[in-house]
């Protein structure tokens, strides 16, 4: 097989281990396994980096990036101060692809590895939100559409001026910086899809629609918080009119803290995640560098590990930190995709 090689798998996330040729007792940092990428998918880096460990001794470095970031690190050679894995929460660009292959990255293997939703939450005593779609694009972008469908900046300054149902409050959202893959599905989805539902849209060329749906206000009312989402949900705590947008995996570990808006009538929960009824969903991924199969100790073992029933099958350790796993077909494809992997027939 040449080329890119695309894999499709299942509920685990990202993090790699590497032994140097005396076993694991001998591995040191430099010899390890290198994982940058995505916050979102982080925990479950981490999770299976550490279980990894505890079965093998072999070290792991997990490292938070961002997927823009972690990408761009990932495509950045083959040398062995390159990383050899990164996490996305969204799909590889076709300009990362394109710098991966001008700077000698043949094989990338790409890897889904479950789903997760994207959520709108405030603090766990502030008042509940229901929105739909296009109240988020008509609180967040910057142009919007006047009475008569003429694109202006963004006059909303509270969340009832544009649906009275919703809390007399500022719109105030701190969201991921625009190296996250958090945002750009946000934008995909949840701005895009809000702007597909307003006709004075529809009357846009493709080009004008894209830079309407995909360009957040720069007024202070959206505010990049990094790639920090613990940090983000003591934002939010720390300020009850402000809401948050961010992986559902760190709402579920913080629910005690902050609660998730309704988005079309559906809460952002486990189930309706899976079952695609919570409209704001995507896949995660992990992309390993295939050039470095044969070369890297670990680097297969590994990504069995994070295709193995344990991590990734329901009632998986994975799905108990908040990973939402694939259909049960999905994941046995996958798991018998990277077992047959090797540097043979890459």
């Amino acid at each position: 097989m040449s080329g890119r090689v695309w894999t499709f798998a299942v509920g685990a996330a990202l993090a790699l281990s590497a032994c140097a040729d005396g076993g694991p007792e001998s591995v040191e940092t430099e010899n390890s396994i290198r994982v940058v990428g995505s916050s979102t998918v982080y925990p479950f880096s981490t999770k299976v980096a550490q279980e990894f460990r505890n079965k093998t001794g072999w070290n792991v470095v997990v490292e938070s990036t961002g997927s823009g970031g972690g990408h761009r690190a990932f495509c950045e050679g083959i040398g062995p101060n390159t990383p050899d894995v990164t996490s996305s929460s969204r799909p590889q660009k076709p300009s990362e692809s394109k710098l991966c292959q001008s700077n000698g990255i043949e094989n990338v293997v790409e890897i889904k590895i479950g789903y997760d939703g994207i959520v709108v939450a405030n603090a766990i005593d502030s008042p509940s939100m229901d929105m739909n779609l296009s109240t988020l694009y008509l609180g967040l972008a910057k142009l919007v559409p006047n009475a008569n469908c003429e694109m202006v900046e963004n006059p909303y300054e509270t969340w009832n001026e544009i649906d009275p149902s919703l809390p007399d409050t500022k719109i105030e959202v701190y969201g991921p910086s625009p190296t996250s893959g958090t945002r750009d599905a946000f934008v995909e989805i949840s701005m895009e899809g809000g702007a597909k539902t307003l006709d004075c849209l529809a009357n846009l060329g493709s080009d004008d629609f894209r830079v309407a749906a995909h360009t957040l206000r720069e007024d202070g009312h959206w505010i990049d918080s990094g790639e920090n989402d613990n940090a983000l949900v003591q934002t939010l705590i720390n300020t009850p009119t402000a809401i948050g947008v961010f992986g559902y995996s760190f709402l579920d570990q913080n629910t005690d803290k902050v609660k998730g808006a309704r988005i079309n009538g559906a809460e952002p929960t486990f189930e309706n995640i899976a079952t695609g009824h919570y409209p704001v969903a995507r896949s995660l991924y992990v992309y390993v560098k295939g050039d470095k199969m044969g070369s890297v100790p670990g680097l297969h073992d590994f990504a069995m590990e994070f295709v193995s029933d344990e991590a990734s099958a329901p009632g998986g350790y994975l799905e108990k930190i908040g990973l939402v796993p694939l259909m049960p077909s999905e994941r046995l494809d996958m798991r018998e995709a990277v077992a047959h992997l090797s540097a043979s027939n890459l």
